[in-house]
């Protein structure tokens, strides 16, 4: 069976009181039609028409890797319009999943369960019983079968109690659409053509409508503005959160935590407070990672501990490391295992073999340091000329004394020592010690500058 995935993606979203279009408004590190789109691709959807409207420039070009047919609705004439645009590109056979934009979070397995209860009827669609059911569709059954769907305005009072609402996702077979789309009227108040109207037209026909409701609420949730979207991205992180608690995650506390992609853990991790992970994070067992810190697109191997407020951005980081707190591993960083990053460290494009020590206020650039050395206080790699960057090697068991400026291109060899305070220009061989610094100059009975009266 050939799968269709329509996105309805062309509404101004004037509440949000922004100019970026409603759907590219980021939920979790990624537009709301980000999330929609990775859905379908989880389905394997073969065809993904997406109908955009306002802003529509800005939202192809955001998705211009993606393989979207895109289709465009020039006027806002109601949902029923906009799956109307389809029809000159929608194949006649297989079915189609109705989505959107603004409605991000449905998952591939809720989905997986509409398309297979739809199979048989030819028509599907989700539904979601709440407590305040204000302004929603109703679902109105006889016999338990679904029979109308109607609006909260034009509801009755006993169809008022009704508790079960419309989410407007919907599982169709596309010959059905292709006969029912261009039958759909605009004689309502409102002008528009609504899409709910095919169920009408399919209980006409004799038609069965099947129905699922998500596992989540908030799988259904819509955005329109700034108040629930921030609503749904709390509820959405608080649910990753106790994702990974099930799998042996412990948090100082799950509501102040956010995943903005995807992770991979082992036993026994702890993340403390206001922790962002981005990317594809991969950690493993007894990791701890202290508050305030952000890993994107991070690989840290087990028994790792990263202290309070460091950054570790597209870095690999071996087992036993101590890192931080306020360190930043920038892309390209390999540490091997049992390495130290301290206070105010920043390593770029560099690989530190095992035991390596830099605990206070240096930068690593362009490097490679081998094994157990010691790298002192203030040190720096001068790897940039203003044009061309170069590259710094350390042998084993070197020790660079504080204050030491290292002038890139660079080798200073096994067991080497580098006084401190050098500003080192040239190689340094073995076992060696180097120091470079000017005449001390001492003034007896020096007067310190006085403060003009």
């Amino acid at each position: 069976m050939s799968t269709t995935v329509i996105i309805l993606a062309a509404g101004k979203g004037t509440r949000m009181r922004s100019q970026l279009p409603k759907v590219l408004q980021p939920l979790a590190g990624k537009p709301l039609l980000g999330h929609v789109i990775q859905t379908a691709k989880q389905l394997q959807a073969q065809r993904i028409i997406t109908i955009f409207g306002h802003g529509g420039s800005t939202v192809q070009e955001t998705f211009k890797q993606e393989k979207i047919e895109w289709v465009e609705q020039a006027e806002q004439l109601g949902t029923g319009h906009a799956v109307q645009m389809t029809l000159p590109v929608l194949p006649h056979d297989g079915f189609s999943l109705i989505l959107y934009g603004d409605v991000p979070l449905v998952t591939s397995e809720t989905l997986e369960k509409l398309l297979e209860a739809s199979q048989n009827t030819g028509i599907g669609m989700i539904t979601l019983n709440v407590v305040n059911t204000t302004g929603y569709g109703r679902i109105v059954r006889k016999n338990q079968k679904v029979q109308a769907i109607v609006e909260h305005k034009d509801a009755s009072e006993e169809q008022r109690q009704i508790t079960e609402i419309n989410t407007g996702i919907y599982c169709v077979e596309n010959r059905k659409l292709h006969e029912w789309l261009p039958k759909l009227s605009n004689a309502n108040s409102q002008g528009e053509y609504y899409l709910t109207d095919i169920v009408a037209m399919a209980v006409a026909d004799g038609l069965e409508i099947a129905s699922i409701q998500p596992a989540l609420d908030f799988e259904v949730e819509g955005i329109n503005d700034r108040i629930q979207l921030a609503s749904l991205e709390r509820a959405f992180q608080q649910q990753q959160a106790f994702n990974l608690m099930r799998n042996g995650v412990a948090f100082a506390d799950p509501a102040r935590f956010d995943l903005r992609g995807s992770v991979t853990t082992g036993q026994d991790v702890y993340i403390d407070i206001n922790v962002i992970l981005e990317g594809h994070c991969e950690i493993g067992s007894n990791v701890e990672i202290g508050a305030g810190c952000i890993l994107k697109d991070a690989r840290i191997a087990s028994n790792t501990k990263i202290q309070p407020y460091s950054v570790i951005d597209h870095a690999i980081v071996g087992e036993k490391v101590i890192i931080g707190p306020f360190a930043r591993l920038r892309p390209g960083t390999e540490l091997a295992d049992e390495v130290h990053i301290g206070n105010f460290v920043e390593v770029k494009n560099s690989r530190l073999e095992k035991g390596v020590k830099a605990n206070h206020f240096t930068y690593l650039g362009d490097s490679e340091v081998g094994a157990t050395s010691n790298i002192g206080a203030g040190t720096i790699t001068c790897n940039y000329d203003g044009v061309n960057k170069h590259k710094t090697i350390i042998g084993e068991s070197a020790f660079i004394g504080s204050n030491s400026s290292l002038v890139a291109p660079l080798s200073i060899g096994k067991g080497a020592t580098i006084g401190a305070g050098s500003v080192i220009t040239r190689d340094v061989p073995e076992n060696t010690l180097a120091f470079e610094r000017s005449q001390q100059i001492e003034k007896a009975n020096y007067q310190r500058p006085q403060k003009t009266k």
